[in-house]
């Protein structure tokens, strides 16, 4: 794997979303947390923002949070499913009998 460039994310739990800031403005990945699983349910992104490896490095980051949790994920939102299938080494985070 490429090293990943460490990306600050905020876990505000009142809003339920992971966020950071760049240079263009707060990115955000809205999250419903259930019974030790995470179902990441959407990413917000400012309307010029188009780095799509920007975009896998925080994925990354939630991920790994996850990981050091011990808690599952949920992908339900289509950028998320594809970050999966793209990087098949985090599929141990999937619950028992969800497939991508």
């Amino acid at each position: 794997m490429e090293p990943i460039t460490t990306i600050e994310v905020k876990d505000n739990s009142f809003a339920r979303q992971f966020e950071t800031t760049t240079t263009e403005g707060l990115i955000t990945v809205e999250y419903s947390l259930q019974e030790r699983k995470i179902f990441l349910t959407r990413i917000n992104t400012p309307e010029e923002f188009k780095n799509e490896e920007f975009i896998d490095n925080l994925i990354k980051t939630i991920l790994d949070n996850a990981i050091e949790q011990r808690l599952k994920i949920v992908p339900t939102y289509p950028r998320i499913v594809q970050f999966f299938k793209k990087n098949p080494s985090y599929k141990e985070l999937l619950p028992p009998g969800i497939r991508i």
